[in-house]
């Protein structure tokens, strides 16, 4: 006779048993495992609201856990009373284990929960495929699925509770001793620009930082040379053993340009082969040889772009989690904000934004990175003769400016000048001449809001043969 095979919904009666009775002998184990233990964990309904009462007799304090006071709190429960009440309860005190190790208890119920919460999502998963109506398209059950995935993984972490002081300022040290393994310079993940990283101490993990621009002033360039920077820091220093590395994996939207567009300015800037060389393939043979060589050492760099067009907060926010569970992302960018998708329509484009911001930086918290996110400017700027930019011309600038850690603008005079040349011979254009001079192939990067420490402006060398910003010292 065949044996029919069936699986069996994982859980432990016996170890919900013996921890509910370890509780019931020492009152204080409570404590021991509330933070990692609760009440849903529990398979049994009954052992649910048993644990459940328990702890919060425990927290009104003054009411010793014992099967006497449970019984009372529990007496007209219909499932304690089904297995015998006073009695079910004096047998759980009677039969704890003499020397309980009660955490332990704890994690293999979490973790049993954990997997029964698995097996929910999968079913789930497979019910939506197959009954799904017309209108729910398959990205959005698999966006589904994904925050589903996400939220289980995230309560899956055992959780701490509140911090009391001494642990708060422990982790403030920690920081502070990243900083000093790394000479005493930052904290955060490196711009690879050493005025910009002194002056933020790196880019910080939770901040949301807003890099905005009007076109042409090369945020696109600026932010690319930065998550370049970040990826090929960490990539040398985990190369060399270093305890700290100064960079980080990156994650970059590109939400505008396509990836081949954007890895090509890359390897433009790394060759110094100008990109229309590039791009009509028309390389000296040297050039090739480098070309080729740059990008096979190129390719090993944790750097990875998405350029998805037309997506969502919650399309960013579920695969910016897969790629911090499977790649440990230290850094997002995004380019840029305005093209990503709200979740719903709003009245007007304000309301849309601050919906996106609000997403930003609660994912930048939730991961524990820094996300550096593109913003367009308003027009406004180049109907005014001083063309810096300023915090009101962010557009839909209320929620940028609010929910920003740090706001920075990058303006490039040469940019303008060179659309305003007066007529050659005359003084004006001497004096154009001398301007230019002064301002050719500078930037400057106004930090304009930073909620941690100081604004300032940084000046920078661009070259825009090759789409590439740098240290102003290394090129002046």
């Amino acid at each position: 006779m065949e044996q029919e095979l069936y699986r069996h919904v994982p859980y432990d009666i016996e170890i919900e048993q013996a921890l509910l009775g370890a509780i019931l002998v020492d009152n204080a184990a409570v404590e021991r495992v509330s933070a990692t233990l609760k009440a849903e964990h529990f398979y049994d309904p009954l052992h649910q609201r048993i644990y459940e009462t328990m702890h919060g007799q425990f927290e009104k304090g003054g009411i010793v856990i014992t099967p006497l006071t449970l019984n009372a709190a529990l007496k007209a429960d219909p499932g304690l009373i089904e297995v015998g009440g006073h009695a079910y309860l004096s047998g759980l005190a009677a039969a704890a284990p003499a020397m309980p190790n009660v955490r332990d208890y704890a994690r293999i119920l979490h973790d049993l929960a954990v997997r029964r919460g698995l097996i929910h999502i999968g079913e789930d998963v497979v019910n939506a495929a197959y009954e799904a109506p017309h209108d729910k398209s398959p990205q959005t059950q698999i966006e589904n699925a994904e925050k589903a995935l996400y939220r289980l993984a995230d309560t899956a972490r055992y959780g701490e509770g509140p911090l009391d002081f001494a642990e708060s300022l422990r982790r403030a040290v920690e920081i502070a001793e990243r900083a000093q393994a790394r000479g005493g310079k930052i904290s955060g993940v490196s711009s690879g620009f050493a005025d910009i990283d002194q002056l933020l101490s790196g880019l910080q993990p939770s901040d949301l930082l807003i890099l905005a621009g009007r076109p042409g002033m090369g945020k696109t360039a600026l932010a690319t040379n930065m998550a370049f920077n970040a990826a090929r820091a960490y990539a040398q220093d985990m190369e060399d053993g270093e305890e700290v590395p100064r960079g980080a994996p990156v994650l970059f939207f590109s939400l505008e340009m396509a990836a081949q567009q954007l890895s090509a300015r890359i390897l433009s800037e790394q060759t110094e082969i100008e990109m229309w060389k590039i791009r009509s393939g028309r390389f000296a043979d040297s050039e090739w040889e480098k070309f080729v060589l740059t990008m096979q050492e190129l390719s090993t760099l944790p750097l990875y772009i998405d350029d998805t067009g037309g997506i969502s907060i919650a399309q960013i926010a579920a695969r910016s989690r897969r790629m911090k569970r499977e790649k440990n992302i230290g850094v997002i960018v995004i380019d840029y904000l305005q093209l990503i998708e709200p979740s719903r329509r709003a009245e007007n484009r304000v309301q849309e934004i601050t919906e996106v911001t609000k997403g930003l930086k609660t994912l930048a918290k939730e991961l524990n990175v820094p996300v550096l996110a593109l913003s367009q400017l308003s027009r406004g700027v180049d109907s005014r003769d001083d063309k810096r930019p300023v915090l009101s011309d962010l557009r839909e600038s209320g929620s940028i400016e609010q929910d920003a850690d740090v706001v920075m603008f990058v303006y490039r005079e040469e940019y303008y000048l060179k659309s305003r040349e007066p007529e050659t011979g005359t003084p004006d254009h001497g004096k154009w001449m001398e301007k230019m001079e002064r301002v050719h192939r500078r930037a400057e990067v106004m930090v304009e809001k930073h909620r941690h420490g100081a604004t300032n402006k940084i000046d920078l060398f661009f070259d825009d043969r090759f789409t590439r910003f740098s240290n102003l010292a290394a090129d002046a």
